[in-house]
C-alpha cells in the first residue's frame, strides 16, 4: 500500500508529460497558455511537466516573430533540432539508417545504406558503430531508435522467430541487444506492421481505422488493421500470405518449403526472374535503374508477377473485405501502367461486392518512415509503461 501511494505523484507526473506531448504532436507549436487552454490543467502543473520534459530533451522552446508589443513570443515544439531519433531498416540486400528530430522529418544527408551482413553479430556491431557516431553530434541528444524487421517477430518475447529473408536474425532479440549495448531506447516493429503505422501517420491511411497493408518487396507479408486494432493471431504471426503453398514444384523458399507465393509474386521475385534471364545477379533497385536508363526490357517479367500478386489481392478482398487496400512494392516505379493492370486483374478475380467497396492505392508511407514513428509514438504517447504503441493492440 505504502508503495502504490508514493509512486501516484510520479504516475500523475507522467500522465501530465504525455498530455502536454500529445497536446504539440496534435497541434503544433504552442505557447504554455495555450497548451494550458488546450489541456484544461492549471499553470502550475503544465510548467511541471514543461520543465521536466525540456530538461528530457523531448521538448525545446524558441522563439517566434516579434509581436505587436515589441516582444518575441516564446513558443514550445516537439524537439527539431536538439534532438533526434533514429530509424533502422533491417532488410535483404541492403539495411538502411535515417535519423529525423521528434517532427518526423528526415534530415538531409542523413540517408545510410550497408549491405546485410553475414552474421548476426556483424550486424549489432555495424549498426552500433554507424548509430556511436550519429550519437556524436554536437548540441543534438539522440532519444531512442526505431526498427522494422522483417520475418515472425514476437512481440512477447522481443524476438525474431523466422526471418526467411534475414535468417540471421532467427531466434534474436535485436531491440533487446541494441538497448543494452547503445544505452537507448530501442522499439522493434515487424516490417508490415511499420508500414501500416507510416501510412496511418503520414500517408493515405489518416483517419482510416480500417484498412489493409499488402507488403509486396523482399517477401510478401499482409497486415490488417479492425477498427483500428492490428490482428496479429494468437501468438502473433497473422498476415503471413506470403507462405501460402503455391507452386508444388516450385523453387525452395527461405521457410525452408517450396513453391511459396513471395517466391513468385514479390519485388524480390521479379529480381529472380529477371537476374536468371540476363545471366547476372540484378535488385530491385538496379532494375529500375537500368529500365529507366532504357538499357533492360523486362516487361515480360512484370506482366508474369503481376499475373501471381493479384491472387494475394484477390484474397486480401476476399477474406476481410477491406474499405482499402493499401500496396507496397517498387514494381510499380518500373511501369507505371502495372497498378492499374493489376487492379483490373484484380476485378475478374474478386469477389463482385467486396471489390466494389475496397479503394485500392499504392502505399505512400516506407519501412523507415514505419520505424521512425514507432520510436516517436513510444517517447511521445508511451509514457506509464506501456511496451507498445497503441495501434499494436491485438484482436
Amino acid at each position: 500500500m505504502t508503495t502504490f501511494v508514493s509512486s501516484q505523484p510520479q504516475i500523475l507526473s507522467q500522465m501530465n508529460e504525455r498530455m502536454v506531448l500529445r497536446i504539440l504532436r496534435d497541434n503544433g507549436p504552442s505557447s504554455r497558455a495555450e497548451v494550458k487552454r488546450l489541456s484544461g490543467v492549471t499553470a502550475p502543473t503544465v510548467s511541471k511537466a514543461v520543465s521536466s520534459l525540456l530538461k528530457s530533451g523531448m521538448l525545446e522552446e524558441f522563439d517566434t516573430p516579434v509581436n505587436m508589443r515589441g516582444r518575441p513570443a516564446k513558443r514550445l515544439r516537439l524537439a527539431e533540432k536538439t534532438a533526434q531519433v533514429v530509424g533502422l531498416v533491417v532488410d535483404s540486400p541492403h539495411c538502411r539508417i535515417v535519423t529525423t528530430g521528434l517532427d518526423g522529418t528526415i534530415r538531409d544527408g542523413s540517408h545510410q545504406e550497408f549491405p546485410i551482413p553475414g552474421t548476426y553479430e556483424e550486424l549489432l556491431e555495424t549498426v552500433i558503430n554507424r548509430i556511436t557516431t550519429l550519437k556524436s553530434i554536437d548540441g543534438v541528444k539522440t532519444l531512442g531508435v526505431g526498427i522494422s524487421l522483417p520475418g515472425l517477430f514476437d512481440y512477447r518475447e522481443g524476438r525474431s522467430i523466422l526471418s526467411p529473408n534475414v535468417p540471421i536474425t532467427n531466434t534474436q532479440c535485436i531491440g533487446k541487444d541494441l538497448s543494452e549495448r547503445l544505452g537507448l531506447t530501442c522499439v522493434v516493429l515487424q516490417e508490415t506492421d511499420a508500414l501500416c503505422l507510416a501510412e496511418s501517420n503520414s500517408g493515405l491511411a489518416r483517419g482510416i481505422d480500417d484498412f489493409a497493408m499488402l507488403d509486396v518487396s523482399t517477401g510478401i507479408g499482409l497486415g490488417v488493421l479492425i477498427e483500428g486494432r492490428l490482428l496479429k493471431g494468437r501468438s502473433g504471426f497473422a498476415g503471413e500470405i506470403g507462405h501460402l503453398p503455391m507452386v508444388p514444384d516450385g523453387i525452395l523458399c527461405g521457410c525452408g518449403r517450396v513453391g511459396c507465393l513471395e517466391t513468385i509474386a514479390s519485388d524480390t521475385a521479379l529480381a529472380r526472374l529477371v537476374s536468371n534471364r540476363i545471366g547476372r545477379q540484378l535488385d530491385i533497385e538496379e532494375i529500375i535503374e537500368l529500365v529507366r536508363a532504357d538499357e533492360l526490357n523486362v516487361a515480360t517479367e512484370l506482366d508474369q508477377v503481376a499475373q501471381q500478386l493479384s491472387f494475394a489481392l484477390v484474397t486480401t478482398i476476399n477474406l476481410f473485405n477491406p474499405q482499402t487496400l493499401f500496396i507496397y512494392s517498387r514494381m510499380f516505379d518500373i511501369d507505371p501502367s502495372l497498378f492499374e493492370r493489376l487492379i483490373e486483374r484484380t476485378e475478374t478475380a474478386a469477389l463482385t461486392s467486396s471489390f466494389r467497396d475496397c479503394r485500392i492505392e499504392r502505399a505512400k508511407g516506407s519501412k523507415r518512415e514505419g520505424a521512425i514513428a514507432a520510436i516517436i509514438e513510444h517517447l511521445t504517447d508511451s509514457r506509464i509503461s506501456e511496451s507498445n504503441p497503441h495501434f499494436l493492440k491485438v484482436l
